[in-house]
């Protein structure tokens, strides 16, 4: 009788499918290897996973494509965490502003390598070793030097010159890239219904606006949102298309793709609707004796044969 094979037991491992860019790896011999760490993330205040270049040098933002029931083939092994992450570059002042707004609620000049310290997340020392960081500093926070020591203060009226700077950098993209915007953009397709010369600029204000928002807190998006003097959407519903919109009652829809089940104001009894003149004179008509009219339309009954 054959022996039966033993089956392979299942081994976790670290690994990862993503797609990089050549320039994320191919660096001059760095002393620290690129690595992925967790950080603060500045627009939930939770925990997301970023990527750090060698020698700690560019930030990386990750994001993650994953499917149900997913894997992928890795050398002579199968890696059963089937997302795919895709790193792009990111500006590391992001995750360094909540820091700075925290501290500067104290209102004092303090060294920026006292201000971006975290015990949950360690790790967030290394920010200020991306080459953006140190120069750019001065864009969210005001500065002061006492010898060869610089101090920084967190500043309000910078930090929305250089939000509003992202924003206007962003429209520019989204105009070169022929990207729908607005209510021209009415399903989730992206599929355009406006011609771009009906977009007005602050269609594009304000889709720039919420891709910004998705690097920092809601205060600060607020904030944003008037600096920019744009208007907050009264009724954001009606810029969603027809197909997703829902009717409201006392009872929500349990399933919106379950037609059968409806809301119990749909089955509301109606008022009776006024009769018409000739439906009067009808009614007062005697019909005893006369046939129904469905009865000229059914079916004849065959005589049985004896």
């Amino acid at each position: 009788m054959a022996a039966k094979k033993k089956r392979t037991p299942n081994v976790q491992n670290d690994s990862w499918v993503v797609v990089a860019a050549d320039s994320v790896i191919d660096t001059d011999r760095p002393e620290r290897d690129p690595s992925f760490v967790r950080l603060r993330n500045p627009s939930t205040d939770s925990a997301s996973l970023y990527m750090l270049g060698g020698d700690d040098l560019q930030l990386y933002e990750v994001k993650a494509f994953e499917e149900d029931f997913h894997s992928w083939f890795v050398g002579q092994t199968v890696q059963r965490d089937g997302r795919l992450l895709f790193v792009t570059p990111m500006d590391p002042l992001f995750l360094i502003l909540p820091y700075l707004i925290k501290v500067g609620k104290e209102g004092k000049f303090q060294p920026v390598d006292q201000v971006v310290m975290d015990e949950e997340f360690p790790a967030c020392s290394r920010l200020l070793s991306c080459t953006r960081s140190q120069a750019s500093l001065h864009h969210i926070a005001e500065e002061k030097e006492v010898g060869s020591l610089k101090f920084h203060r967190y500043s309000q009226e910078k930090t929305m010159t250089w939000l509003k700077k992202k924003v206007e950098r962003t429209v520019v993209a989204l105009k070169k890239r022929n990207i729908s915007v607005g209510e021209g953009v009415k399903s989730t397709t992206y599929v355009r219904v406006k011609s771009e010369s009906d977009y007005h600029e602050e269609d594009y204000l304000r889709y720039a606006h919420g891709l910004i928002s998705e690097y920092i807190s809601e205060d600060l998006s607020k904030a944003l949102l008037i600096h920019l003097e744009l208007p907050e959407l009264t009724s954001p519903k009606e810029t969603e298309p027809p197909s997703k919109k829902r009717k409201l009652s006392d009872k929500p829809v349990e399933a919106g793709e379950d037609y059968t089940k409806f809301n119990s104001a749909d089955f509301a009894r109606k008022p009776p609707k006024k009769m018409t003149a000739a439906q009067k004179s009808l009614a007062k008509v005697d019909k005893s004796g006369m046939k129904p009219m469905s009865s000229f339309f059914s079916p004849k009954v065959k005589a049985e044969k004896k």
